[in-house]
């Protein structure tokens, strides 16, 4: 039996929650101005915390996205979530309808979703009793919720999922998101990531194991990936949202389209549950996979938004992954991080980095990598150092990694109408 022809995908709504801006376009204006989202962590006290320094989102009132009422029965995960989404389904202006609700679906994953509620309501359980515990706890924290609260803020009625891949989660929701597009099992579908867990636990957690930079003194210059003189990720919060449509859908209906989403694929490095595989083995695969996917050959690449967390041994598996899947190519492309402005979003870095390469696709125009300063010996790519770069660029590239050894890429194309 033949497989139904696959359709085609396209970008029509972003919507991007980040540390260097609310909104689509403050996140893109920041990135183009070579503004950091680093700063000093204000969410809590950190005075006696090795890493003291955060990407924080400023400025982000949940009461513009969610009933006041309703805002102490969920947590900020999925407050953000909720904004993005709502900034995504502006931005697209897709109606939803009787005709097309059960058509329409949400895949918005989170990698460890309402920690801080959990925090505070382990708090709560210890001083004051289990009686003293929100009924609302459960639905405020679990990891699926960010996606089932903007399936009914929106009445869609479609496929209703959540990954939770770590750090690989936002990439991995988009991709799925494009999958059930692709093969007919919904028109299209609300994708992406969210997290907020800049916390007392998370921070002194991933401090413990010595993951995070601990450039207190200079926040904005902490996140500085591939530089010989990286110590390390530093922990940020956000959301990335994009809306996935059937393409003839889309122009059917007049949308614009940011690009197009012609490639995904999934590895998984079988090695160690929180480092990568040191020659990036497991990176080269998945975007050979993805490079099949698409039919591509890897020299239509001419640009990779980077996984590029500012770990010693992350960083150094990618480029060697990079090195593995593209041959001599590799030399040619650009690639960058977009983390050394926004800091790692974990579940939401995906989904971020995904929107990040639609805009970069639809603005010929390339982000760069802040504060590489003196690039490792071994970094010797065209990795777009301090300064936005605008280019002619038709296929480019996303990559996440994740604990436990899970990795996904994305390819979109830039849209010619």
């Amino acid at each position: 039996m033949s497989l139904p022809a696959r359709r085609r995908v396209a970008v029509t709504g972003l919507g991007l929650i980040s540390p260097v801006g609310v909104g689509t376009q403050e996140t893109w204006d920041a990135l183009m101005q070579g503004v950091s989202g680093i700063g000093p962590i204000t969410h809590f006290d950190a005075t006696d915390f090795s890493a003291k320094i955060a990407g924080e989102v400023k400025g982000f009132e949940p009461g513009a996205f969610v009933p006041h009422k309703e805002v102490k029965k969920s947590d900020r995960f999925i407050h953000l979530g909720l904004g993005a989404a709502q900034f995504a389904m502006d931005d697209c202006g897709l109606v939803i309808d009787d005709d097309n609700r059960e058509r329409v679906g949400v895949d918005i994953g989170s990698g460890i979703g309402g920690l801080p509620v959990i925090e505070t309501t382990h708090t709560t359980l210890t001083n004051r009793g289990p009686g003293r515990v929100s009924p609302f706890f459960i639905p405020s924290q679990i990891v699926n919720m960010a996606a089932g609260q903007v399936s009914i803020r929106f009445g869609v009625q479609g496929p209703n999922t959540a990954p939770a891949t770590a750090c690989t989660t936002g990439l991995h929701a988009v991709g799925d998101a494009y999958r059930q597009i692709q093969w007919g099992h919904a028109d299209a579908m609300i994708a992406g990531g969210t997290e907020a867990v800049v916390t007392p636990l998370s921070v002194a957690g991933f401090g413990a194991m010595r993951a995070l930079s601990t450039r207190n003194d200079e926040p904005e210059k902490a996140s500085r990936p591939w530089d010989r003189d990286r110590d390390g990720f530093v922990v940020g919060e956000g959301a990335g949202i994009l809306v996935l449509e059937e393409l003839e859908q889309a122009r059917a209906r007049g949308a614009r389209i940011y690009c197009e989403v012609v490639g995904y694929a999934m590895s998984g490095d079988a090695h160690h549950i929180s480092a990568p595989d040191p020659e990036g083995d497991g990176a080269a695969r998945v975007m050979r996979l993805a490079l099949q996917d698409a039919a591509l050959a890897p020299e239509a690449i001419g640009y990779i938004n980077a996984h590029g967390t500012s770990t010693p041994l992350g960083d150094l598996a990618e480029v060697r992954g990079v090195k593995k899947a593209f041959g001599d190519h590799a030399y040619k492309l650009a690639m960058s991080s977009t983390k050394s402005a926004t800091g790692h979003l974990l579940g939401a870095a995906g989904g971020l980095e995904a929107g990040i390469l639609a805009m970069a696709l639809a603005n010929q125009t390339l982000p760069a990598t802040l504060n590489l300063d003196h690039a490792d010996e071994e970094a010797d790519l065209d990795l777009v150092p301090h300064t936005p770069r605008p280019v002619d660029l038709e296929y480019a590239l996303t990559n996440s990694f994740g604990f436990g050894g899970t990795n996904g890429a994305l390819i979109m194309r830039r849209w010619d109408a």
